[in-house]
């Protein structure tokens, strides 16, 4: 016997506020599609106001969801209103990923797992390295340190216009973990095998500083979680300087896995074919 679930279909969601932009709805229905699931996956924006009562609606059944994902502003209340959240939850303080099992809201962080996937499927042995730099401290840097951290990189150097910012990090995630000034960005980089830009900075109109990325191993990746543009300015300069680069796009893709194979019951692959799905919706909406 099949799963009930292929026969009489799930349903699940995103919400954020705003979430109009989300592109999640274009990913989820093209594996439904494929894998010819029945069930639906749509945007569902919902303001901070509303979210408790959203939950609540989650939680009794009321809603006509099984789960779904949860982007800003809501990945903080999500973890804390959450029955079950998971360690990596606990760690972070926030949940991209709900679903009910048991009668029970259960929530965990998949945006680490999307990162090092996407690193793994276009450069592997990325991992490689004992040395590790983070540009920026803010909410997305968490899951990222949290899973290089997870992988075994012994040095993280994590470095912030507000070094304050930069060392609640390194409290949060342990001596691995080391908090910087911008002023000892080209010190900290030396010998690393990885740079991580995890700022809006070359995405949409932010502007990007010129970085020298030679104090870099010689066989580093410079990635960027930012994947609007795909290649965004920081990305083109480490290019430009010989290194190999990985765009953020596939970690938007991977983070989404688990989390559809909880709702609907089939574990889902990244392939070109939704890869170059979402690359022409980017180009659509330039």
């Amino acid at each position: 016997m099949g799963d009930s679930r292929e026969t009489h279909g799930q349903n699940a969601f995103v919400t954020g506020y705003p979430v109009k932009h989300s592109r999640s709805p274009l990913i989820h229905g093209y594996w439904l599609r494929s894998l010819e699931l029945a069930g639906s996956y749509r945007a569902h924006e919902v303001s901070p106001d509303g979210f408790p009562a959203f939950i609540a609606a989650l939680k009794d059944g009321s809603s006509g969801y099984i789960g779904g994902n949860v982007t800003i502003p809501h990945k903080e209340i999500a973890f804390k209103l959450a029955d079950r959240p998971d360690e990596l939850s606990e760690e972070l303080g926030a949940s991209n990923t709900l679903w009910i099992e048991d009668g029970l809201l259960h929530a965990t962080n998949t945006d680490g797992r999307g990162f090092t996937a996407n690193l793994d499927e276009r450069h592997s042995g990325w991992d490689h390295t004992d040395r590790v730099v983070i540009l920026g401290a803010g909410g997305a840097s968490r899951a990222v340190i949290q899973a290089v951290r997870d992988r075994g990189v012994g040095e993280i150097h994590v470095v912030n216009r507000t070094v304050e910012r930069a060392q609640e990090l390194s409290d949060r995630f342990g001596a691995h973990v080391h908090a910087h000034p911008m002023g000892a960005l080209g010190e900290v980089m030396r010998g690393a095998g990885l740079f991580i830009n995890t700022t809006s900075l070359g995405m949409e109109n932010e502007v990007a500083p010129t970085i020298d990325f030679s104090p870099l191993a010689e066989n580093a990746v410079v990635t960027d979680i930012v994947y609007v543009p795909l290649k965004t300015p920081l990305l083109a300069q480490a290019e430009e300087q010989g290194l190999a680069i990985v765009d953020g796009l596939g970690m938007l893709l991977h983070q989404a896995v688990p989390g559809f194979e909880k709702w609907f019951g089939k574990r889902p692959l990244v392939d070109e074919v939704l890869r170059a799905l979402i690359i022409a919706d980017m180009d659509k909406h330039r």
